[in-house]
């Protein structure tokens, strides 16, 4: 009898609840299966998450197989109908204490009509982010702080999978990390759907620069705090104050601008215009000048035309954006996109897509190339790899404390690491 098998698809927030699955599996001592967390952001990680089970099953032909994620939640027909598949959960039951002790006690108790428990994900008004205190390398912790999403963008299944927005309260937060820091971590990262949406659901509607400040303020002995990705159109004053004045504030975020064009990001119901998304960038750079910023960007969205896609191309230079997310846009079944007409020809999209790649490749050039010479504190995450400030990696030589802060000059670039 073998502990559980886990696979984890999609971003970091499932990685996140990954981790507290582990802990309620083992706590209700279920042996010997196997556990695909599942992604829903596009239709190719829906097609993975199906490739993936039919692996799972080959490599363990007698283990029962638990499929759950944003997945599961959206589609639970599509995995319930595979034969692989022996029990399909909902996002919110994932995270329930209860669901793996029905599960360890095996098929005769389930039943075959309970193969499915997927419940109305819209009806949470709770997240369970306080289940697990972070996890990540030994260096770097992740915290929950929000889960699910108010808005409706066009494109986007991701609030039918994850619910809408909940936040865990300050006070929740602020203990979780303190008792980080006591384990030795030296940086977390504030995760969620939906950052900048944290608070307005909790009485007086704080904001999250709110809690940032909260944090580097009740936290004095937390090294570095570095937020996930956020919608620049939501960031408030305290965000913008503690950009300018937190210095264990990392200088570095991850924007949702998704496309460069007006008329597009208004197809998309985008709350922002392309001016917003430079204006923010430069307000940020003049607060901290040694700001960088990824962002995810979307390709060929319908109706996309050359000079639309010019736009988002110039958004790079523009926004002066370093790290690229880009998304070859694909159909979303239930999504308002998908009714849109006029859809972009896929070999314009994989055109379009590797030309965003290309940019965001000569950025990441430049970005290296001004770094030599110059001094970081690089957060090491294994002996001879660490990240500055900006989240670059720096390779060392000589090996190095893992999970410690060394200070050291950047004497060279190889590939998309800086040497030191």
């Amino acid at each position: 009898m073998s502990a559980p098998k886990f696979t984890t698809l999609g971003c970091r927030l499932n990685a996140y609840e990954t981790e507290a699955m582990k802990e309620l599996s083992q706590q209700a001592g279920l042996k010997d299966a196997v556990v695909v967390n599942t992604c829903a952001v596009t239709a190719e990680a829906v097609r993975k998450a199906r490739q993936e089970i039919r692996k799972l099953r080959r490599e363990n032909p007698e283990a029962p197989i638990i499929v759950t994620g944003c997945a599961a939640q959206t589609e639970p027909e599509t995995f319930a109908a595979m034969e692989e598949v022996t029990r399909v959960i909902g996002n919110t039951e994932k995270m329930q204490a209860g669901t793996w002790d029905e599960i360890a006690k095996g098929p005769d108790f389930i039943g075959a009509t309970e193969k499915v428990q997927v419940d109305d994900i819209m009806s949470v008004t709770e997240t369970a982010g306080h289940l697990i205190d972070g996890f990540g390398t030994r260096s770097r912790a992740y915290v929950q702080v929000q889960n699910g999403c108010d808005h409706r963008c066009t494109f986007c299944i991701i609030p039918f999978g994850r619910g809408n927005s909940r936040s865990v309260p300050a006070g929740v937060v602020i203990d979780q990390i303190k008792r980080l820091v006591d384990k030795g971590y030296n940086e977390v990262v504030l995760t969620g759907v939906d950052l900048t949406s944290w608070g307005a659901d909790l009485p007086a509607q704080p904001r999250l620069g709110d809690l940032v400040m909260r944090i580097l303020k009740l936290v004095p002995d937390l090294r570095r705090l570095r937020i996930s990705s956020i919608d620049s159109i939501e960031a408030d004053n305290n965000l913008m104050q503690a950009i300018a004045t937190e210095p264990r504030l990392m200088p570095h975020l991850h924007l949702s601008l998704q496309h460069g064009d007006d008329l597009i990001l208004k197809r998309m119901a985008r709350r922002h215009l392309r001016d917003d998304a430079i204006a923010f960038c430069e307000e940020a750079r003049r607060l901290r000048p040694e700001m960088t910023f990824g962002a995810d960007i979307i390709a060929g969205f319908p109706t996309e035309t050359d000079a639309h896609f010019e736009n988002s191309l110039k958004l790079v230079t523009d926004c002066d954006l370093t790290w690229l997310h880009v998304f070859p846009y694909s159909k979303r079944e239930g999504t308002p996109a998908a009714r849109i007409p006029n859809k972009v020809n896929g070999t314009v999209i994989k055109e379009r897509a590797a030309r965003l790649r290309a940019a965001g490749d000569a950025q990441v050039a430049r970005h290296l190339a001004e770094q030599i010479g110059r001094t970081h504190l690089i957060l090491m995450e294994n002996p001879h790899m660490g990240r500055t400030e900006q989240f670059t990696e720096v390779n060392f030589t000589a090996a190095q404390v893992e999970g410690s802060i060394v200070t050291t000059q950047i004497t060279g670039v190889a590939g998309t690491q800086l040497m030191a």
